[in-house]
């Protein structure tokens, strides 16, 4: 069996024990700041409407570390097992779902349920029956998920010379700032600025970039900036080497230079970070929008005046309603958008050495967990 692209001949998935037929394996968490555990046990049948996605690939985000060592609640009691970035493959349907067995899908991160009010008025993402996977119920780091089929993203067979894990990305790290800047209402010849481009803000770049807009990366990591000068970004600004006054002179200067307006400026905050937070308030212009796309727990201190003084406006975007799904896909599958360079494979059954990893800095890639 050959290695998926970039997990290694040290690291094959098959030199780890495979969950038993009939058997769920994976790894959940049971308390704030405790390693995960292992966990097996047997596999629930779907019920109506739901499928069994055996799991390809799953992602792992900074909302899963923020459950895990921040102590941000999940809405399902723990144990847990977390993970929400997923694809795989359907290999059981309840009734209503029959359809999707056999099909590759990605798994929406955030999956409405599609028949109250706000799911009516086209705002499933404050969907008060909303499922999320790793939040709602078990997610994608184990073997296989139980997930409402509602929603799933087909995976078209012309994508079979794209590995299926690789896609688990899709469902969150890509999606989200796809919404945000579908919400944005972004058009060719637009500036995009991205401040923080680990992992969502570096491919919201590059889905700006494909969209037609001038784009800036700001961050912190020289190294993630000089990948996404070749991903993408037309301006790449080191925040540890300017002040929010002398970045913004930069994004102005650049927008001239290239002929570009300097009011209204599409700015998303990808960072997840206080310091991003007030880093993108502080680039706002005349008639800005701001997407606040990434999370923390900590407070930051910005001047909302200046969505008055500047008759801008803030929006948040929790999720990516599945309906945008298969446009973001289709980014990917016709080359517009890279993954592969952006992401690191590790095995499932080292998922704690995974995650210390990215504690620490040691990896800079988005990683994806294989069962």
């Amino acid at each position: 069996m050959p290695s998926p692209p970039g997990l290694g001949p040290n690291l094959r998935p098959d030199a780890f024990p495979a969950a038993a037929p009939g058997e769920l394996a994976g790894w959940e968490m049971h308390a704030v700041g405790a390693p995960l555990r292992p966990v097996r046990r047997p596999l629930e049948a779907p019920g109506a409407g739901e499928v069994l996605v055996q799991v390809a690939g799953c992602g792992v985000c900074h909302t899963d570390l923020g459950f895990l060592d921040e102590g941000v609640p999940t809405r399902h009691s723990l144990p847990l097992i977390l993970g929400h970035e997923i694809s795989g493959r359907v290999v059981a349907a309840g009734p209503g779902a029959e359809a999707w067995v056999g099909r590759a899908v990605v798994v929406p991160a955030v999956i409405p349920c599609g028949a109250c009010d706000a799911c009516a008025r086209g705002r499933g993402s404050i969907c008060a029956r909303q499922v999320f996977p790793g939040n709602d119920l078990d997610g994608g780091f184990a073997s296989h998920v139980r997930v409402p089929a509602r929603g799933l993203c087909p995976v078209p067979a012309t994508a079979a010379p794209f590995d299926l894990s690789a896609l688990a990305v899709v469902a969150d790290a890509i999606t989200t700032p796809y919404q945000s800047i579908v919400r944005s209402g972004l058009r060719p010849g637009d500036v995009a600025v991205f401040v923080g481009v680990g992992g969502v803000g570096g491919f919201g770049v590059q889905i700006a970039h494909a969209l037609g807009a001038a784009t800036v990366a700001i961050d912190v990591s020289p190294e993630r900036l000089e990948r996404l000068a070749a991903y993408g970004a037309d301006l790449t600004l080191d925040a540890r080497a300017a002040d929010a006054r002398a970045l913004k002179k930069a994004v102005r200067a650049f927008a001239r230079g290239r002929g570009r307006p300097e009011t209204e400026w599409k700015v998303f905050e990808t960072s997840g970070t206080p310091a991003g937070q007030q880093t993108a308030f502080g680039l706002l212009v005349p008639g800005a929008y701001l997407g606040v796309v990434g999370y923390t727990p900590h407070r930051a201190e910005v001047p909302i005046s200046h969505l008055m003084a500047f008759d801008a406006r803030a929006e948040g975007c929790w999720g990516c309603l599945p309906a945008l799904y298969p446009e973001a896909l289709a980014l990917v599958l016709d080359g517009r958008v890279a993954i592969e360079p952006f992401i690191v494979r590790r095995p499932l059954a080292g998922v704690n050495e995974a995650l210390e990893e990215i504690r620490t800095h040691r990896v800079r890639e988005r990683v994806v967990l294989i069962p």
